[in-house]
């Protein structure tokens, strides 16, 4: 079994397909894994280790009798607590849902389990999903596996820690708000964040509701490019009422060498200033892009005012999943904040209650410029295969749970930053339903992890997947938390 802690999800189901391991003994040395790392990570919170023991077996003897379920046949695999799996508790790390136990798998689940996956467990969320960090009163707090010290990220924290230390090889996580980035850019795995709609989000939603996040979509993480693209080719396709009338034909990646994409780089912005550790890395990552051969430009950007796309991000993101929340007695009090709030006030309170109390002609207006802000990107992908950006003003930082949003902060270049700025880098791709890959590029001067994130046009997975496996190929991908390290 030497090796395999890190093996990339293709290679392992190559040696479960020939036999040369079976799917039983991979399943026992990730949970021999997860039984050793994760009391000082906290990454895995729910455990179904008999019935997934029980599952391999099967799925051993299929193979002896010469039946193969999948392109995942035995890789065993967790899930983001806020996915449904039966038998296993759906929280949204919210203690009003403790004993939530769904009947049913949410169809990504499902389609995995039909792809031969073998499910586990499920992975640590913030409460509600709705921080950087991940941590909530029923779970406790997930770590770093580089830094016990530092957040994972949030909110599929759980998910990029399992990846990371070799938990797991492959996850499932979601991603409205930086939620599948940042995490990766934190703990140094890849992730992507899919075009919204590609994957079904039933089964994805807080007990009680049927109705998906706005914005909100799901996507796998992983220690490998190709994997991403694997897991993205299992999960994409129509959703229960659509099967009937359509199916998915993912556009083929754009190119197939380095030197021949045409890249914008998007690497500042006024609304989020970037830590210098963070752009070093970033810098050397796109000169390695360009002595690639690669077309760049630093200056070309999608023709829309960002300042206006962001704050109608910020309104759609909190209307979707603050509004439908708030008790109608705060509702008063909320509005009052954002009637006193400055337009240009992008802190959280102010967002925050924006969109808590967001009416719906304003909704109506944010929703006209999201889609004059999806044409311009439509437009500008006519000209560039692929725009690559930050995820993050910094690398992962120190545990902060202070309850009060606005009062925390981020030391960004030797000054005290907002807490919630960095939500301008993951609004690029979210607001307009793009997909966008993160890969990790390399530590930083504080050795922890930075991840770039790619960003390509709507339904052109395979593009950014694809841009992140060629530049690993330059600069290197995945390396393993020395802790960890197998």
């Amino acid at each position: 079994m030497d090796g395999i802690a890190f093996a990339a999800v293709q290679k392992l189901a190559a040696e479960i397909r020939a036999r040369r391991v079976g799917c039983v003994e991979v399943l026992d040395f990730f949970i021999g894994r997860a039984e050793a790392f994760n009391r000082q990570v906290n990454a895995i919170v729910a455990w179904q280790a008999e019935q997934a023991r029980d599952r391999a077996g099967r799925a051993d003897l299929a193979l002896a009798r010469g039946e193969f379920w999948g392109p995942l046949h035995g890789i065993p695999m967790t899930v983001k607590e806020s996915c449904d799996v039966e038998g296993l508790p759906t929280t949204f790390g919210n203690p009003r849902f403790v004993g939530n136990v769904p009947h049913s798998n949410a169809s990504a689940v499902e389609r995995l389990l039909g792809a031969g996956a073998v499910i586990f467990g499920k992975t640590n969320v913030p409460y509600m999903l709705s921080d950087h960090q991940t941590y909530n009163d029923i779970y406790g707090t997930t770590n770093n596996p580089w830094d016990h010290t530092r957040t994972p990220g949030g909110s599929s924290g759980g998910s990029a820690a399992a990846v990371a230390s070799g938990m797991v090889p492959l996850e499932l996580g979601s991603d409205v708000g930086g939620s599948i980035r940042f995490p990766a850019h934190c703990c140094g795995v890849y992730g992507h964040k899919s075009s919204f709609g590609l994957i079904p989000l039933d089964g994805h939603a807080p007990p009680g509701r049927l109705t998906g996040t706005d914005m909100a979509v799901l996507g796998p993480l992983a220690r490998d490019a190709e994997d991403l693209a694997l897991a993205l080719r299992i999960l994409a396709g129509p959703d229960r009422y659509q099967q009937a009338a359509w199916k998915i034909e993912l556009p083929r990646c754009r190119r197939t060498r380095l030197r021949d994409f045409r890249v914008a780089i998007w690497r500042d912005s006024p609304f989020c200033e970037i830590d210098d550790v963070v752009l070093q890395r970033f810098d050397a990552a796109v000169e390695a892009i360009r002595l690639a051969g690669a077309h760049t430009d630093d200056g070309a950007r999608p023709e829309f005012d960002a300042g206006e796309s962001y704050r109608a991000y910020l309104s759609l993101l909190y209307a979707a999943t603050l509004g439908r929340s708030i008790p109608a007695s705060e509702f008063p009090a909320q509005r009052a904040i954002a009637e006193s709030c400055r337009a240009d006030d992008f802190g959280y309170r102010a967002t925050a209650a924006r969109g808590a109390t967001l009416r719906h002609c304003e909704w109506l207006a944010a929703n006209e410029i999201r889609t004059k802000t999806r044409r311009a990107w439509h437009g500008f992908f006519g000209s560039f295969d692929v725009l690559v950006a930050p995820i993050a003003a910094t690398t992962a930082f120190a545990h902060d749970h202070n309850p009060v949003r606005d009062d925390r902060t981020l030391q960004v270049n030797g000054k005290a930053a907002a807490y919630s700025d960095q939500m301008f880098w993951a609004g690029l791709a979210t607001l307009s339903f793009l997909p966008a890959t993160a890969a990790p590029i390399g530590p930083a001067r504080d050795k922890l992890p930075v991840g770039m994130q790619i960003i390509g046009p709507e339904y052109g997975d395979l593009t950014t997947i694809e841009f992140a496996r060629l530049l690993a190929a330059e600069i290197g991908g995945f390396t393993a938390p020395p802790q960890y390290a197998a």
